[in-house]
C-alpha cells in the first residue's frame, strides 16, 4: 500500500516510518506540505496521513487539495490540538479516520490496516464520466435511478466492452458514493469472508460471471456471514449462460448495456469527456477536435465499444504535439499499427528509459484490453487476474469496458 505521511516533526516522522518497515508499506514521508502536494501531482497514494498543524499550510488543505488530485485517496489526520470543529470539517472532506497525539503506535498500525482493507475497495472516483445522452443510456439512467432505491442484487450484461462495469459504478455512487467497491472476476475465485468484509457497506462486483469454474460456489457465497450487508452486482455477456440458481439470486434486476454503434449520440460527448479527463491527467492543454476526427468517430463500428474508443483516444494524444488532436488510428485489429509514446523528459539515460517503459506498458495493456474481458486479457499477457489488476491500478487504468 502506497502511503504519503506528512510530518513536520523530524523525530517523529522518523518514529512512524520505522514503525511501517516491515515491508507491507511503501512510503513516501515529507515535512514539507509542498512537497506532498508535488508527489501527488507525480504519483498515486492509496492513503494519506497528515499531521493538522503543517508549515505553510494545514492538514485541512492538504487533504482538500489531496481529493481534488486524487479522489479516491484514503486518509488519516492527525493532531495534538484537534477540536471538535476540525475532526468534523476533516471527516466533510473525506478524511477516514482521525489519531489524537500521542497515540500508541499499535494503534496507528491498526488505523492504517483498516486504510489498506479499504483501498482493496475504493470508491469510484466522481469525476468518472456518464454519458448518457442516446435513448438506450438514458433509459438506463433513469432504470439505476429506481434500482439504487432498493438493495436488490444486479446483474448487467452486454458485449465486451461495452460499459458494464462503468454501469456497476454509476450504480453504487448512486446507492452509497463513499462506500467500498470491490471488484472480483468470477473466472478467478470465488468471494470469501474477506472479500465481504471489505466490500462491508458497499458493493461487491463480480465479473467474467459466464466463465465461473463454479456457478454453485457463488450462489453459494450469497448465502456466507455478511453476504446480506454488501449490494451484489455482477456482469456477464449472456444472461443465458448462467445457470438458473446463479441467475435468479443475481438477476433479480438485470439491465442490458447497448454496444456502442447502437448509441452513436455518446460516442463524441463520451470522447471529449476521455480527452478532457486523459489531458488533465497529463497536465497539457486538452487538444481540440477537427471536423474530419469527428466525422470518422461517428462512422466506425467499435467493435471493442468503450475500450476501443479509450485506447484509440489514448495514441492519438500520445501522437499530439500541436493544438489539433493527432489523427485516430485505423480501425482493425491493431497488427502492425506503430506503438506511439511520447518523449520522456530530458534527464539520465536510465530515468529517460524508466519513462518510455513505464508508457509502453500502459499503452499494451490498454490494448490487450480492447474488445476483451479482464480474464482473457490476463490469460492473453500470460499474467494472472491478480497481477493484471495491480499493473492496471498502477497505470491508472480503470477497466471501464468490463
Amino acid at each position: 500500500m502506497r502511503i504519503l505521511l506528512v510530518e513536520d516533526k523530524d523525530s517523529f516522522r522518523k518514529l512512524l516510518v520505522k514503525a511501517l518497515a516491515d515491508g507491507a508499506w511503501d512510503v513516501t514521508a515529507v515535512g514539507d506540505p509542498r512537497e506532498a502536494l508535488a508527489a501527488l501531482k507525480e504519483r498515486p497514494f492509496e492513503a494519506l496521513v497528515t499531521d493538522l498543524r503543517l508549515p505553510g499550510m494545514t492538514g485541512l488543505e492538504l487533504l482538500k487539495a489531496a481529493k481534488r488530485l486524487q479522489p479516491a485517496i484514503r486518509a488519516v489526520v492527525m493532531s495534538a490540538f484537534g477540536e471538535t470543529r476540525d475532526i468534523v470539517e476533516a471527516i466533510r472532506w473525506g478524511a477516514d479516520d482521525f489519531l489524537a497525539k500521542p497515540f500508541d503506535l499499535d494503534a496507528f498500525l491498526d488505523v492504517l490496516a483498516r486504510m489498506r482493507a479499504l483501498g482493496l475497495a475504493p470508491p469510484p472516483d466522481p469525476r468518472e464520466p456518464w454519458i448518457a445522452v442516446s435513448g438506450p443510456m438514458t433509459a438506463l439512467d433513469r432504470a439505476l435511478s429506481r434500482a439504487a432505491e432498493s438493495g436488490e442484487p444486479v446483474l448487467f450484461h452486454g458485449e465486451a466492452g461495452a460499459g458494464k462495469a462503468r454501469a456497476a459504478r454509476r450504480l453504487h455512487a448512486l446507492r452509497h458514493p463513499q462506500a467500498p467497491f470491490l471488484r472480483l472476476s468470477a473466472a478467478g475465485r470465488v468471494p470469501g469472508p474477506d472479500d465481504l468484509a471489505v466490500a462491508r457497506g458497499g458493493s461487491l462486483y463480480l465479473t467474467d460471471l459466464d466463465q465461473a469454474p463454479s456457478q454453485q460456489a457463488l450462489a453459494a457465497a450469497m448465502d456466507l456471514p455478511g453476504a446480506g450487508e454488501v449490494h451484489w452486482m455482477g456482469a456477464c455477456r449472456q444472461p443465458e449462460a448462467l445457470g438458473e440458481s446463479l441467475r435468479m439470486r443475481l438477476g433479480v434486476l438485470a439491465f442490458g448495456i447497448a454496444p456502442l454503434r447502437e448509441r452513436r449520440e455518446d460516442v463524441l460527448p463520451l470522447f471529449r469527456a476521455y480527452l478532457e479527463a486523459r489531458s488533465r491527467q497529463e497536465g497539457r492543454p486538452v487538444p481540440f477536435l477537427e471536423r474530419g476526427a469527428e466525422r470518422d468517430l461517428l462512422q466506425r463500428g467499435w467493435p471493442g465499444n468503450v475500450r476501443e474508443l479509450a485506447w484509440c483516444l489514448d495514441q492519438a494524444l500520445a501522437a499530439t504535439a500541436g493544438p489539433a488532436l493527432a489523427p485516430l488510428p485505423p480501425p482493425g485489429p491493431g497488427r502492425g499499427l506503430p506503438l506511439v509514446l511520447s518523449y520522456p523528459p530530458e534527464g539520465a539515460l536510465g530515468a529517460m528509459l524508466d519513462d518510455v517503459t513505464a508508457q509502453a506498458e500502459g499503452a499494451l495493456l490498454r490494448r490487450a484490453l480492447e474488445g476483451r474481458e479482464p480474464a482473457a486479457a490476463a490469460q492473453a499477457l500470460g499474467l494472472t487476474l491478480r497481477t493484471l489488476a495491480k499493473a492496471l491500478r498502477d497505470h491508472g487504468i480503470p477497466l471501464d469496458g468490463d
